[in-house]
């Protein structure tokens, strides 16, 4: 199998953009160029077929043209495609305020739409500052995130985000923002997992009480951390921070942007590990990629705090030109609607079991170190001989994309997230699929 090459024409126009933490030279020397996409599949230019097993990225969850989103989008489009952000809203979007807020967790029920994930997270982080102002609280402006943790490419997101190779080009970065070690990163240390997520947890406290909980606003977590190699912490880990945050004042935020809308056996992740944030931002899979759309979503108390006369300025200070879309509204509208309807979380759950059976069988190999995750969301560690090897994961990358298939690839893990509708026989395609491209990467670093 080969890799696809790029034109005089291709080549040229790839060096007038960028692929996202891509290289120029490598994209143009390997492109990877899209035509059309069904279902769970990709065609390149060249009629090649790709199983998507990540959905793009974590975001196609009822798979590629899914005809109830298409449709919902078609009929909005005769009624109404955009509505002035600065006078008033859209009929449609209060639709999708009041079916968003139907399945959230506890009194999540204040709802502000975006054009995707970092812009919802940005929106968290400004309307927390904001409410601490506007509370009797202005001193407390920090926030407290994770290292490996991702939440977004605009400044304030990325400041909270702990990879520190997406940030050191853009540095200095904006203060405020302070990080703890996921509990991946100390597991060696500690004679179980249980014990190692407890004084993760903890560290939290720690950093609080050091700053003084007075200047401490947030504390912002992916449920499950997908840039730390799909971190997954345990149940009693998320009560703790909710104790903590509970104890010091500090509003929790879960970035679901990836782990919500019936990613890990429940609508949202917050469900899954039995704890309700104070704040949850989610993104990607709310339109199954068929439009920009995302969404922060906030305890109704909390927005009570931005009711106030026009003569007092009593606002959330913060907007966007195609937040709360009619297209994208209609489009979230019908995503929900299709996953409550079908019970599609319920069954995230039990494929996600069939999905690391298929997985296992990894083990044979002797790549796997561990399989985390939870429901149609999962993630294996790769080693061999016992010890991590980053000339795998390096190989796999290529050697994925040859056997066509599209997953999530770091030197030392991989992931997948196929879509909601998947079958058994979808789950046992996307196995077969990533055995073999292990099995050619192992020949590779073995040649």
């Amino acid at each position: 199998m080969t890799a696809m090459k790029a034109n005089e024409r291709q080549a040229r126009l790839l060096k007038r953009t960028s692929i996202d933490f891509r290289s120029t030279e490598q994209i143009v020397d390997a492109p990877f160029i899209l035509s059309r996409a069904k279902g769970l599949y990709y065609w390149d230019i060249h009629g090649k077929r790709y199983f998507d097993a990540i959905g793009g990225i974590f975001v196609a969850s009822l798979g590629h043209g899914h005809p109830r989103v298409l449709d919902a989008m078609r009929q909005q489009m005769d009624r109404l495609s955009f509505a002035p952000p600065m006078h008033g809203i859209a009929d449609v979007t209060l639709d999708f305020i009041e079916r968003l807020g139907e399945v959230t967790p506890g009194n999540l029920n204040f709802v502000k739409p975006f054009s995707g994930g970092s812009e919802s997270i940005e929106a968290a982080m400004k309307f927390t500052r904001q409410y601490f102002k506007q509370t009797g609280h202005p001193e407390k402006y920090k926030f407290v995130s994770r290292y490996q943790g991702y939440h977004g490419g605009t400044f304030g997101a990325m400041a909270a985000s702990g990879t520190g190779r997406r940030k050191t080009p853009f540095e200095p970065q904006m203060s405020g923002f302070l990080k703890v070690f996921s509990p991946t990163y100390y597991r060696d240390r500690f004679a179980t997992w249980e014990e190692c997520n407890r004084f993760c947890a903890r560290m939290f406290e720690d950093v609080i009480v050091s700053e003084d909980p007075r200047t401490v606003a947030g504390v912002i977590v992916e449920p499950i951390g997908n840039t730390g190699g799909t971190v997954t912490p345990t149940d009693e880990y998320f009560h703790i921070l909710r104790e903590i945050c509970d104890t010091y004042d500090v509003l929790l935020i879960f970035d679901e942007i990836i782990t919500g809308y019936a990613r890990t056996g429940n609508m949202f992740a917050a469900q899954t590990f039995g704890v309700t944030p104070d704040i949850l931002c989610g993104g990607k899979g709310l339109s199954s990629g068929a439009i920009p759309l995302g969404a922060m979503i906030a305890r109704e108390d909390l927005g009570d705090a931005f009711y106030g006369s026009e003569a007092a300025e009593v606002n959330f200070a913060h907007g966007h030109t195609f937040a709360g879309n009619p297209l994208a509204s209609a489009v979230g509208i019908a995503v929900i609607d299709e996953i409550v309807e079908n019970d599609l979380a319920r069954r995230a759950g039990e494929l996600g079991d069939y999905l690391v059976d298929g997985l296992r069988r990894l083990e044979k190999l002797g790549v796997v170190r561990e399989i985390r995750g939870k429901g149609l969301l999962r993630g294996v560690e790769l080693m061999r001989d016992g010890k991590a090897c980053p000339q795998l994961g390096v190989a796999l990358k290529r050697t994925a994309m040859e056997h066509g298939l599209v997953m999530r690839i770091d030197p030392l893990w991989f992931a997948v997230a196929p879509a909601l509708i998947s079958t058994e026989a979808d789950i046992d395609e996307l196995c077969g699929l990533v055995e073999q491209s292990i099995v050619a990467a192992l020949q590779v670093i073995d040649a």
